[in-house]
C-alpha cells in the first residue's frame, strides 16, 4: 500500500456517506489496510452507520487459502506427525479472518476440533506497508508537530504494528490462552469469572504457523450483532469480565473486537489471544478511578483520577485550568445514550485535553483505549439508547475493593 493508496482508502472511509468502501479492494491492499478498516467498523461516533456495518464485513469477510494450498500450508509448517493424530481434517475453510483461517477437523479419539493457520505470505507485505506508512506519518508530525500532541498517529501505528505481528506467530495465541487462563484461576476466588471461556489448546500440535484448540459452539458477536440478536446484558457482562482484566489485573485480550469473541449460552468465549494487552498500576489505578467518577457523574473525580494516571503531574493553575476545561468537555455527558455522546469519543478528546495541558501517558494506554472503542462500538450496534456509564455501577461497585 503506497501513500496515494492510503489515501483513498481514508477517503473511502470518511468520504461520502452514500458511497461504501470497496472490501474487495481493501483486502487486495493487504493486512494493513484490513486491520484500518476493522478499527474504523465500530467508529459509529462519527461514521454513518451503513458504512460502519459494511467495513465490520472485514472481521470475517476475507480471502481464505484454496483448499490444496491450506494442506500444503500443513505438510510443510506442522509439527512431526500431524496428520497421525486426525481422523479427518476439512479442507474446506470453516472461518478466514486478517491474519488466519479456521479448519474443522476431528482427533483420532473423536473431539472436535478446529486448526488455524497463518497466511505468512501477508507479513512481509505489511511490515513493509507499515514502514512506508511511518515514513509519511514522520513527515506529516514533523511539518505540524501539535498533531504528535494530541493524537500521535506515528504511536498508533506501531500499536496496530505491535498486537498485528503479535497475531502472525500463534505461539503468540497459545502463550496468551495460557495467560489468561492463569490469570482466571488466580483470580477465581475473588471475582467471578465463571462465564469466561478459554478453548483447551493442543500444545503439541501447534506451532508458529499452525494452532490446534478445541471446537466452540457458538457464534461471534458479530454475526449476532449483525442479526440484531445479541442480547444487552450478555455485552454487560463481557464488560465486566474484559473491565477486571483491564482495571484489576492490568493484563487483558488486548484485541477484542466483536469477532474475536464468541457466545455459547452462557458463556463468553475469547479467541484469538495473540497479542496480550498489559499496562502499569498509574493506568490500570486512574482509569479505574475515572470510570469510577463517570459512572456516578462525578467530574471532579474523574479529573483527579486522570492527573493520577499521567507520568507528568500537573498542579496549581495548570490544572485548575484543566479541570474547567473538563468541566466544560462533559457538559452534555450526565445520563446521556452511547448514540447521543459516544465514550469513544470522549474518551480520546478528554486524553487531547489532558495532553494539551501538559499530562503525558504511557503507551499502554493505546490498548486500553482500543479496547473501550471496541466496547462503546459494540454498544451502539446492540443498544444505542443505553446509559452505559450507569449500567456499569455494579461493575464499579463490585471490583472497588480490589483495584
Amino acid at each position: 500500500m503506497n501513500w496515494f493508496q492510503f489515501a483513498r482508502l481514508i477517503h473511502s472511509i470518511y468520504g461520502s456517506q452514500k458511497t461504501l468502501p470497496d472490501l474487495e479492494w481493501i483486502e487486495n491492499l493487504g493486512l494493513l489496510a484490513v486491520k484500518l478498516g476493522q478499527m474504523h467498523a465500530l467508529r459509529v461516533d462519527f461514521l454513518d452507520p451503513a458504512k460502519c456495518q459494511h467495513l465490520a464485513k472485514l472481521y470475517r469477510r476475507t480471502n481464505a487459502l484454496a483448499p490444496d494450498d491450506f494442506m500444503e500450508l500443513l505438510e510443510h509448517t506442522a509439527p512431526p506427525g500431524f496428520s497421525a493424530a486426525f481422523e479427518s481434517i476439512q479442507s474446506k475453510a470453516y472461518a478466514s479472518a486478517s491474519v488466519g483461517q479456521v479448519h474443522k477437523a476431528r482427533l483420532r479419539d473423536g473431539s472436535p476440533v478446529v486448526i488455524k493457520a497463518v497466511k505468512k505470505d501477508a507479513e512481509a507485505q505489511f511490515k513493509s506497508d507499515v514502514q512506508s506508512l511511518r515514513r509519511l506519518m514522520k513527515l506529516v508530525t514533523g511539518l505540524y508537530p501539535p498533531l504528535k500532541r494530541v493524537g500521535d498517529p506515528v504511536a498508533i501505528l506501531s500499536d496496530i504494528e505491535e498486537y498485528t505481528l503479535s497475531e502472525l506467530d500463534l505461539t503468540h495465541e497459545v502463550e496468551g490462552q495460557e495467560t489468561l487462563r492463569r490469570l482466571k484461576e488466580c483470580h477465581q476466588q475473588r471475582f467471578d469469572l465463571d462465564a469466561l471461556r478459554l478453548p483447551r489448546i493442543y500444545h503439541d500440535l501447534c506451532s508458529e504457523n499452525i494452532m490446534v484448540s478445541e471446537f466452540v459452539e457458538g457464534r461471534t458477536v458479530d454475526e449476532l450483532l449483525d442479526e440484531g440478536c445479541f442480547d444487552y446484558a450478555d455485552l454487560v457482562e463481557l464488560f465486566r469480565v474484559q473491565g477486571y482484566f483491564i482495571f484489576c489485573i492490568g493484563v487483558f485480550h488486548g484485541d477484542l473486537h466483536p469477532g474475536n469473541v464468541i457466545i455459547n449460552g452462557d458463556e463468553i468465549c475469547f479467541v484469538d489471544t495473540g497479542f496480550i494487552g498489559c499496562v502499569g498500576e498509574n493506568i490500570r489505578r486512574g482509569l479505574f478511578h475515572f470510570f469510577q467518577g463517570l459512572s456516578v457523574f462525578d467530574y471532579n473525580i474523574c479529573a483527579l483520577a486522570l492527573n493520577e494516571m499521567s507520568e507528568i503531574k500537573i498542579v496549581g493553575e495548570a490544572f485548575d485550568h484543566f479541570h474547567q476545561k473538563m468541566l466544560d468537555l462533559y457538559v452534555d455527558f450526565t445520563d446521556a445514550t452511547v448514540s447521543q455522546v459516544s465514550l469513544t469519543r470522549q474518551m480520546m478528546q478528554t486524553i487531547k485535553l489532558g495532553v494539551l495541558c501538559g499530562m503525558h501517558f504511557e503507551k499502554g494506554i493505546f490498548s486500553v483505549i482500543r479496547s473501550l472503542m471496541y466496547m462503546d462500538g459494540m454498544v451502539l450496534r446492540c443498544n444505542p439508547d443505553a446509559v452505559l456509564m450507569r449500567d456499569i455501577r455494579p461493575f464499579v461497585s463490585e471490583a472497588s475493593d480490589m483495584v
